[in-house]
This record gives structure tokens, C-alpha cells and sequence, in this order.
């Protein structure tokens, strides 16, 4: 079975954003207001060929550790988004 999945990719509590910081400064000069805590991340979306939901979320939790992330100041958040 095929699974589409999504893996979001941010940096951990704690750890500073510098590129969240930058878009927070801006959004008053946009004309946005009221916006605050902004963390930005990185989001894949890519198809895994797996017996089963559960064993589809653990290649691309893998995945998501060994390549698409440093796991000692990023955290990945892995889900299925729908199955064919």
C-alpha cells in the first residue's frame, strides 16, 4: 500500500529562531498586527510503500532522524496524510 506523508520539521523549545524572529519584525510593516511567537520549520511530503500505517510512519519517523533533520536541536512530527 502507498501512504502519502507529511513530516514537519522545527527547531526544539528553547532553541532561538532567528528566521521566526525576522518574519515576526516584519509583519507590523505588512499591515499584520496581533502575530506573535513565530517559529518557522520545513515541511516534506513524499509517498512510502509499506505493509501497514504504523510501519509507513516508522520508515519516515527514520527518515525524518537520520536525514531530514538534526535531531539534537530539531524535532519532527510525522503523519499520514491518506493512503491509495
Amino acid at each position: 500500500m502507498i501512504f502519502s506523508v507529511l513530516v514537519e520539521v522545527s527547531l526544539r523549545p528553547g532553541i532561538a529562531d532567528p528566521e521566526g524572529a525576522t518574519i515576526e519584525r516584519a509583519l507590523p510593516a505588512l499591515g499584520f498586527t496581533g502575530i506573535s511567537s513565530v517559529r518557522a520549520g520545513k515541511a516534506f511530503r513524499f509517498d512510502v510503500d509499506s505493509g501497514s500505517e504504523a510501519e509507513a510512519v516508522s520508515t519516515a519517523q527514520q527518515l525524518a532522524e537520520r536525514l531530514l533533520s538534526n535531531p539534537v536541536i530539531e524535532q519532527c512530527v510525522v503523519r499520514v496524510e491518506s493512503s491509495r
